[in-house]
């Protein structure tokens, strides 16, 4: 007897150009084009298992191991049905002989490699893992393109993480959303050189979660369609020539301006959202400084860093590979670890960070050095590919069709 079941992987994706803002809740089609850098999923990934069965009685979803209700008019509802329905369009109506699956419920276990209080957003990654598992499953002749316009609908952010490299999700003009999709701009191949440092500040619930953020944003901040209209459409453009010649001085300038305007935008905001802390502007301050050493003249006049924060106080600071050990000194000189630095790169041997250290030059004086414990724990990473399909011993379902491992 036949068994019908896939397992994928996907990554997560950090945004450079922010996505603040739908102009259509329901197919999540954003105000304006964002670009992200998909980061590697042998640090961070989601995993997922689906399968289908002539034998399940309704479509079934497990989230790290606990069963969570699939609501019918939900994300992820839309998103199954979307993927039945390319299922039958794209195969079972063309060839007589395939499997019905359209007709199959499904059951569906999804894992996060890193936990929820990393501040990372697992939706994205989530729900990408679902589209390719399913994509695979199904045996759909569909481009990552063109998958990335039913994850879309799962999360937004989660169409970039489709693609691997730089990703650039255009936010289209029709109101079916047929042009709202995410294409790569470049490759991870292409700048394989360019490593992220995510320092986790906080692993507490926001106060504004990102969905009702971005309507009160859109309802309030006169701020925002400037943003819309003037800054965002040549900032994709920047950024993206900034990619394609490798030029990090330019792109950590973007990068950095557009992670200053998103929460500009959210104090703009009525009333003000403030996702960002006192620790989280310290490490602006830490970088802005290392940049100001790296500017100077003698010592090669571009950046060296660039940071960037989403709807919350975790920082995400990218950089070329050679400035990350610097780079993991500083923010362990002002924010001492509890726990010990994991580091997958080899930087520092066998005597680990140490006490951290600043660079000749720096000014010591521009943040204070916080309480342990204040950056929670450091993950280095770097660019990556897109969606893998795995082994079949790999799945997440057992012979039963239920998860392998529970909560």
């Amino acid at each position: 007897m036949a068994v019908y079941l896939a397992t994928t992987s996907a990554p997560v994706n950090i945004a450079c150009i922010k996505y603040w803002g739908k102009r259509d809740t329901k197919l999540i089609l954003p105000t304006n084009s964002s670009l992200s850098v998909t980061l590697d999923q042998d640090h961070l990934r989601s995993t997922t298992t689906s399968r289908a069965d002539a034998s399940f009685e309704k479509d079934r979803l497990w989230l790290n191991g606990i069963e969570e209700e699939i609501k019918p008019v939900g994300r992820m509802a839309t998103c199954i049905a979307e993927m039945k329905r390319l299922r039958k369009e794209l195969v079972e109506d063309k060839d007589p002989s395939a499997a019905p699956l359209s007709k199959y419920f499904v059951h569906i276990a999804s894992y996060n490699n890193f936990p929820t209080a990393a501040g990372l957003a697992s939706s994205a990654s989530g729900f990408a893992a679902l589209t390719a598992s399913l994509a695979e499953l199904y045996k759909l002749p569909s481009t990552p393109t063109e998958l990335s316009l039913i994850a879309r609908q799962g999360s937004g952010s989660a169409c970039r993480s489709l693609l691997g490299g730089f990703v650039a999700w255009n936010a289209g003009d029709l109101e079916s959303g047929s042009d709202s999709f995410a294409v790569q701009v470049a490759p991870e191949t292409h700048w394989p050189d360019i490593h992220a440092l995510i320092c986790v500040v906080s692993d507490t619930k926001k106060g504004t979660s990102s969905t009702s953020g971005m309507q009160r944003t859109v309802d309030t901040s006169p701020l925002l369609q400037h943003r819309i209209k003037e800054v965002v459409p040549q900032r994709m453009k920047d950024i993206s020539a900034a990619i394609i010649a490798r030029d990090f001085d330019r792109f950590a300038e973007i990068t950095m301006a557009d992670s200053n305007q998103f929460h500009a935008v959210a104090l703009d905001t009525s009333p003000p959202i403030f996702y960002m802390n006192d620790v989280s502007r310290s490490i602006i301050a830490v970088i802005e400084e290392y940049n100001r050493v790296a500017m100077l003249p003698e010592n090669g006049g571009k950046r060296k860093a660039a940071y960037t924060y989403d709807a919350g106080p975790n920082a995400v600071i990218y950089a070329p590979s050679a400035n990350i050990k610097e780079i993991v000194s500083l923010i362990v000189r002002y924010f001492p670890q509890q726990e010990t630095f994991k580091d997958p790169f080899s930087l520092f041997g066998a005597a680990g960070v140490g006490a951290g250290a600043v660079i000749p030059g720096f000014n010591e004086n521009v943040a204070k050095t916080w309480e342990a414990g204040s950056v929670k724990g450091l993950i280095h990473t770097r660019v990556g590919d897109g969606p893998r399909v795995l082994r079949v011993e790999e799945s997440l379902l057992g012979d039963n069709g239920l998860p392998l491992k529970t909560a």
